[in-house]
């Protein structure tokens, strides 16, 4: 656990991180992208660690890539790149650079380490962890396969390294579909987000997709009467649903998809509301850019992601702490699945 006193005491030392009003107005180029989410007061917060990490990337050769979780100030002040799992996993093996910052959990940090192995990947806090990622071990892999004998193991990327290397191939949310269509195998069994597993096997009904008993703590709090509440008591607001959610609720909604795909849904068909059901970033990353949009709540917000604050990011590029490390042999197996996956997806033109 962090000691923040001592980690401010660090910081302080050599950056000058005091509210400025003046650097606000001086920065007002990047706080355009978020100023209808981020207040001016708290904006004269941020700029000066916004400031101070976006100079020492250039020192360290660093990049950070930013989930859609991330908050609005990290997300829009200081990621290089930006997107989700599977978009982000492939910019981890694209970009030239010496230092990766994985601003998200530590499933994605030890992903960009598998791809990346030559460089160095900071955490900026360790604990920021996902339950989809601890609802699961290889051996809960192992008991799949020994219930469905000779049946691939597509398992979602919110995986520990170990887990993706008892698996044949790795999938996203918004690839999970094709992935598990492109098997051989008439039974495919997926792990671990039982949600995520029922969606696909009714995308995917030719398949036989069986699923390990998993799920993420942000989607499984929404429910189908939730849903239909609110449809009843704003019937003119677009329902946008993650397929992390349950079934029932996916069925309510007017649309589901990858927070990649809520991205594009939103900006093509711009609705004059919309509710993304799904985490709390999501409707404030994009919020400036569709201002004709109104995004209403509710939303449930991830406690893992937003473990990552600036000052965090700030110390660990610093310091070079936090950094990732996956043993050699299970990271060359994971490496495959996670390939495998990146592999396939090009070949489908996704």
């Amino acid at each position: 656990m962090f000691d923040l006193p001592a980690l401010r005491a660090t910081l302080s030392e050599k950056y000058d991180l005091e509210p400025s009003p003046t650097l606000a107005s001086e920065m007002a180029d990047t706080y355009a992208r978020m100023s209808r989410v981020v207040t001016p007061a708290d904006w004269a917060i941020y700029a000066p660690y916004v400031k101070a990490i976006n100079q020492l990337k250039k020192e360290r050769n660093a990049v950070i890539l930013g989930h859609n979780y991330m908050t609005p100030e990290i997300f829009h002040g200081v990621s290089d790149f930006v997107g989700d799992s599977l978009q982000l996993a492939i910019k981890a093996t694209e970009v030239d650079a010496d230092v990766i910052v994985q601003a998200g959990v530590h499933f994605m940090a030890e992903t960009s380490k598998i791809l990346s192995p030559d460089k160095t990947v900071l955490m900026p806090d360790m604990e920021a962890g996902c339950s989809l990622a601890e609802s699961i071990t290889a051996e809960g892999v192992e008991e799949m396969r020994r219930r469905y004998p000779g049946a691939p193991v597509v398992t979602y990327v919110n995986t520990t390294a170990e887990v993706k290397a008892a698996s044949d191939i790795c999938c996203t949310s918004s690839n999970a579909a094709q992935i598990v269509a492109a098997q051989e195998s008439h039974t495919v069994i997926m792990t671990p987000d039982q949600y995520l597993a029922q969606n696909v096997a009714k995308d995917v009904p030719q398949k036989n997709v069986v699923w390990w008993e998993g799920s993420c703590i942000v989607h499984e709090q929404y429910t189908a009467s939730d849903l239909r509440d609110f449809r009843e008591w704003n019937p003119d607001t677009r329902l946008i649903a993650h397929p992390e959610c349950p079934p029932d609720v996916v069925a309510e909604a007017d649309f589901s998809g990858s927070t990649s795909g809520i991205i594009k849904y939103v900006t093509d068909e711009k609705p004059q509301k919309a509710l993304l059901i799904t985490e709390c970033s999501m409707a404030s990353n994009i919020a400036d850019e569709l201002p004709e949009v109104d995004f209403v709540g509710p939303c449930n917000m991830c406690p893992f992601m937003k473990k990552i604050s600036l000052e965090k990011v700030l110390y660990a590029l610093d310091t070079m702490t936090g950094q990732v490390e996956v043993d050699a042999l299970v990271a060359d197996k994971a490496r495959l699945s996670v390939q495998r996956m990146i592999d396939l997806s090009r070949k489908l033109g996704l």
